[in-house]
């Protein structure tokens, strides 16, 4: 199989065991879409989601756009040239 360039969409948990099959098949990730920050616990400080944890430890380019409808968002996107996106519970 063939190295692609993916782009990973996700923010749950449950989000990872996908994102982790495709490093460990040897995908290149070039960049990992996951909600914005939110305020969360007794501080209300924002925390980022288990997928931009997840993505941060592992040296991954995060994303966290407040809409991708923004049509500069989009050109971004667009810009990643990505071979194909995967999406696992991202919004």
């Amino acid at each position: 199989m063939s190295r692609l360039r993916v782009v990973f969409m996700g923010s749950p948990d449950f989000s990872l065991p996908t994102l982790q099959a495709l490093l460990d098949a040897g995908h290149d990730v070039i960049c990992v879409y996951a909600q914005p920050p939110r305020p969360a616990g007794r501080g209300q400080r924002e925390r980022p989601c288990p997928v931009h944890e997840f993505a941060d430890a592992k040296g991954l380019m995060v994303r966290t756009p407040q809409t991708l409808k923004d049509e500069a968002e989009q050109v971004e996107f667009a810009g990643l040239d990505a071979d194909l996106a995967v999406v696992v519970a991202y919004g």
